[in-house]
């Protein structure tokens, strides 16, 4: 991401977002409502696609699958922890006008600071595999075109999204946004269609049960993706210049609007991940398919059970969900390279080497799901590398001011952190040691 895009704000897509912005800050505005909290809408939006990425469609859809409703308050309390999480990586960017990647390197040590740029790049190419895998799989599905081509097709629309970075900040977030909207009426139709049970819906909802070591280890899936390593360092990078002010007060009325966007995105993305356990557990478990696996299985499935409308809307929410976040996932590359490093390359160089290895997985014909699970769980390795930082860099009046954690978010942000990093701890033990 340009420097000027980040801390400027001079491109033509973003000026009257920034006006606007400054006057409702300045107490100028005479908008009221939703209108006043509209120009601090976006950031979140970004940062939340990684909740949505087509990993989250792989675990949610095996959850509801094979246990029904039984794991919807995971969905819930995961994204609670997110919504902290997410909240505190913006602070940190209102606060500091730097970024996490920033910060480490500044406060670090230089080995450490390597070490650490390399996990997170791995992390990031991981991220990647990931979701150009599950674009493609859109296609794939969608259009009924080989998965070769398929690949071909997402690295061109990813090329086109980023393209729109060099107008600005908001055309970018507008895009991403529209994708995210496109997810949500997706699965909307889909809950239309299968009539899933309400009441069973919202016991499950908040009350915690878990049946089986399956279902623990599934569970503990569910919880240990939910929270991405480069969502937390991009959504700092998001904030860190957007909009800038200096004066306490209007420190802290920007942070209480970029907590609505926080609470608006994260909020949508807990129900959009909901509603694929909904969607599975109505008809897969309902139907006792309960060894759906794959997404090309739940596709394939879907058609029969609720017609030709449910698989094609399926694969459009994968499509969007792919493309919107395999973008999302290229600039968090960005951002990290630039912080730890203090070095850039053009998006569409790191977009291009990214892309090689989910290329290679497609051309090979390894199973896309499977990669899948596998890039979710080198995932896990980077988490305390962004937890624990954060919650150390929030906490400290030094750098925050005004903005500083009080002892409630210290204690909460704490647990989150300790939770967070203990089941990914878990889930990697059993991957591999489990047995």
């Amino acid at each position: 991401m340009k420097e000027m895009n980040r801390q400027t704000g001079t491109k033509s897509g973003d000026a009257g977002t920034l006006a606007a912005a400054n006057e409702v800050l300045s107490g100028k505005s005479k908008k009221s409502g939703f209108a006043r909290l509209l120009p601090f809408l976006g950031p979140a939006f970004i940062a939340s696609v990684a909740y949505m990425d087509p990993g989250n469609f792989a675990t949610n859809i095996q959850g509801g699958a094979e246990f029904g409703y039984l794991l919807l308050w995971v969905i819930l309390g995961s994204n609670l922890m997110a919504m902290l999480i997410q909240a505190l990586s913006a602070k940190l960017g209102i606060a500091t006008g730097k970024n996490l990647a920033e910060l480490c390197r500044s406060h670090f040590p230089r080995p450490v600071v390597i070490g650490m740029w390399v996990l997170m790049e791995i992390v990031a190419m991981a991220t990647d595999l990931a979701e150009f895998l599950g674009a493609a799989l859109g296609f794939n599905l969608l259009l009924g075109i080989p998965l070769w081509l398929a690949g071909i097709l997402t690295a061109i629309a990813t090329f086109l999204i980023l393209g729109l970075e060099r107008y600005g900040f908001r055309p970018l977030e507008a895009v991403i946004t529209a994708m995210i909207g496109i997810i949500s009426v997706s699965y909307l139709v889909e809950l239309i269609l299968v009539k899933p049970d309400y009441a069973s819906v919202i016991y499950h909802s908040f009350v915690p049960q878990l049946t089986s070591q399956e279902s623990i280890l599934l569970a503990v899936g569910i919880l240990g993706a939910t929270v991405m390593p480069h969502a937390i360092f991009l959504h700092s990078a998001l904030t860190q210049g957007r909009i800038r002010v200096k004066e306490d007060n209007q420190l802290r009325r920007l942070f209480r609007f970029e907590i609505f966007d926080v609470l608006i995105a994260m909020g949508m993305a807990s129900l959009i991940n909901s509603a694929m356990l909904i969607m599975a557990a109505a008809t897969f478990y309902k139907q006792g398919l309960t060894s759906i696996v794959t997404l090309q299985q739940a596709h394939l499935t879907l058609q029969p059970l609720l017609g030709q409308a449910a698989s094609t809307f399926f694969a459009l929410s994968l499509l969007a969900s792919g493309l919107s976040s395999s973008s999302v996932g290229t600039m968090a590359g960005q951002v990290i390279m630039q912080g730890f490093l203090q070095r850039e390359i053009p998006a569409w160089v790191r977009r291009l080497v990214t892309m090689v290895p989910s290329l290679i997985v497609i051309f090979i014909g390894l199973d896309p799901t499977r990669t899948l699970v596998i890039s979710q769980v080198l995932l896990s390795f980077g988490l305390p590398f962004a937890i624990i930082p954060l919650v150390m860099f929030t906490r400290r009046r030094d750098l925050m001011g005004v903005l500083t954690n009080g002892r409630l978010t210290n204690i909460l942000a704490a647990i989150s952190a300790g939770v967070v990093v203990f089941l990914n701890v878990y889930l990697l033990y059993q991957t591999f040691l489990g047995g």
